[in-house]
């Protein structure tokens, strides 16, 4: 095996394990503890391992799971925008909760190396921030969706009643007059619960989601206390959430979001009741383009 190979070797198998013991990588790539050493070397100057006592660690991109693999829509763009203008509303040493969407996912590659308390459904997003030193992470357990990889179901319902969070950051199927809107009832009714569970709760969605509808209602326009979307939004819908007293949050695709607004706009009011906001205590969030 080449220097190349029995590196890239190397970088795999501490990749898969997070941490592996220098014995164990010796023996499974059958050379010696001191070549490991040297290879290890060269990782920890690339930065993606860090040596500690008796092993290594990975420190390097965390490898994501395949659920995304194949979902590189012609929206992602925007998601990926969305998710960098959301993480703007999260303040150091927050307790936040993300459940399993495309678009939270984006969101949680935006806070890896912050100091959070981060709570999830999504094996995803739980894979994404484990190796985080930073980061405190709660799993929610229940029934998991093979399409989706989320906790959903009694069991997660029943953890998140117990739960209180700062933010809560949700995705969903579609958008209409009616409310928002999800494809999976099981889904929705944890969804339900996650609002409950949080001070503020902010739809995360891309603009294609308005004007849709999907099987199961998650609550009316004005139960969020945000949404963050994309500028392809159309002025209607940005009219509708104003009246509703919904911030709204833009992202720009093209990359030029003013970062300063999403971070300072959203102070909306906690209320203990999630379906009656008082829109002269809410600060709508208006990104100038």
């Amino acid at each position: 095996m080449s220097t190349k190979s029995r590196r890239d070797r190397l970088r795999e198998l501490i990749q898969t394990r997070g941490f592996a013991a220098l014995g164990e990588l010796a023996e499974t790539l059958n050379v010696s503890e001191s070549t490991i050493r040297r290879d290890l070397e060269e990782l920890e100057k690339a930065g993606d391992a860090r040596r500690t006592h008796g092993g290594v660690f990975w420190t390097g991109k965390t490898a994501t799971i395949r659920v995304f693999g194949n979902r590189r829509d012609t929206m992602w763009p925007a998601k990926s925008a969305i998710g960098l203008v959301a993480a703007e509303l999260v303040d150091d040493h927050d307790t936040i909760l993300l459940d399993g969407g495309s678009t939270t996912y984006e969101l949680a590659r935006h806070l890896v190396k912050r100091p959070l308390q981060v709570v999830t459904n999504s094996l995803p997003v739980a894979h994404l921030l484990s190796s985080s030193e930073s980061i405190d992470l709660i799993m929610i357990g229940g029934c998991v969706r093979g399409r989706t990889a989320v906790a959903i179901g009694p069991m997660a319902d029943s953890m998140l009643h117990t739960l209180n969070v700062g933010k809560a950051f949700l995705s969903v199927a579609g958008i209409n007059e009616r409310g928002y809107f999800n494809s999976d009832m099981m889904l929705v009714e944890s969804e339900k619960a996650m609002i409950a569970a949080a001070d503020q709760s902010i739809v995360v969605t891309d603009s294609s989601k308005f004007g849709k509808v999907s099987l199961s209602r998650l609550c009316g326009l004005h139960e969020v206390n945000a949404v963050v979307t994309d500028s392809g939004i159309d002025s209607e819908w940005k009219e509708r959430l104003e009246k509703a007293g919904v911030g709204l949050v833009l992202a720009n695709p093209s990359g030029q979001n003013e970062r300063d607004a999403a971070r300072s706009g959203l102070n909306v009011a906690a209320s203990g009741d999630q379906g009656n906001h008082d829109a002269e205590t809410e600060q709508k969030v208006k990104r100038q383009q």
